[in-house]
């Protein structure tokens, strides 16, 4: 399963406004410093200054985070969301994690599927596992060709999939609730780390804790023999080396939203 959503950075709501006030403020500091005498600093008018973005420029919503993009996803709570956008992958059956890439500029989500099944069968090589059939939503449309080795499956499609297709993608859904743990439980809700870069280490390491708690709440329920068992695997994956990458029919479906 495959979906995307949006990472927010740790910034104040911009406002041009008060983003106009910082930058006076800074430049008459800086002036100060510099020994410059200043005719007028606009000290009572800089709550007052506004400001009107230039066509084809960027916008900018922080001072110190010029990478925060602002994303509108259709929420009525929250219509405009400021971060980076973040593609998640996770396997059809068990919801376990296996791809988390931030992609800044506000990409179409379909443009990001090539980037995310490629991290996914990165992350997936030493199981000999490469994903074949992919579980999307309507936002992944008309990115067939781009993807020539894997099947897309969205409603779009309905006509046209199995029987057997349809059930599965029912079970699309189930990776919003695994967005949800992210955010609520993993802090992806709100990213502390500076700049592009901070923004990815920070998606794969909200990621990698997901799968932590995933691996805990298996060792709680079927003990301690699962936890040996599944350590000798590991370790017998390591002294072997990687495998060859032949696709499984069974691990290697993913459901993307």
């Amino acid at each position: 399963m495959v979906d995307s959503t949006v990472q927010h950075k740790a910034i104040a709501h911009p406002t041009d406004s008060r983003l106009l006030e910082v930058a006076r403020a800074k430049l008459v500091a800086a002036a100060k410093q510099a020994g410059l005498q200043l005719k007028q600093t606009l000290a009572k008018e800089g709550k007052g200054l506004l400001r009107k973005a230039h066509e084809g420029r960027a916008k900018l919503y922080a001072w110190y985070a010029p990478e925060v993009d602002c994303i509108s996803k259709g929420k009525a709570r929250t219509p405009y969301e400021f971060g980076v956008k973040v593609g998640i992958v996770s396997t059809l059956r068990h919801n376990l994690i296996v791809g988390a890439r931030a992609f800044h500029g506000n990409p179409y989500d379909g443009h990001t599927l090539a980037s995310q099944l490629e991290q996914a069968s990165i992350l997936m090589q030493d199981l000999g596992i490469t994903p074949h059939t992919v579980f999307v939503d309507l936002g992944y449309r008309g990115v067939d060709g781009d993807n020539p080795n894997v099947r897309l499956i969205h409603r779009g499609k309905l006509k046209r999939i199995s029987a057997r297709e349809r059930a599965q993608l029912k079970r699309r859904q189930a990776i919003e609730p695994v967005i949800g743990h992210l955010k609520a439980d993993c802090r992806m809700d709100r990213c502390h780390l500076k700049g592009k870069r901070g923004d990815r280490l920070h998606a794969v390491l909200c990621a990698a804790g997901y799968n932590i708690r995933w691996l805990l709440r298996m060792i709680a329920k079927k003990g301690l023999r699962a936890l040996y068992s599944f350590l000798l695997h590991l370790l017998g994956l390591l002294a072997l080396g990687p495998k060859p990458l032949t696709p499984r029919s069974s691990n290697s479906q993913l459901a993307v939203g």
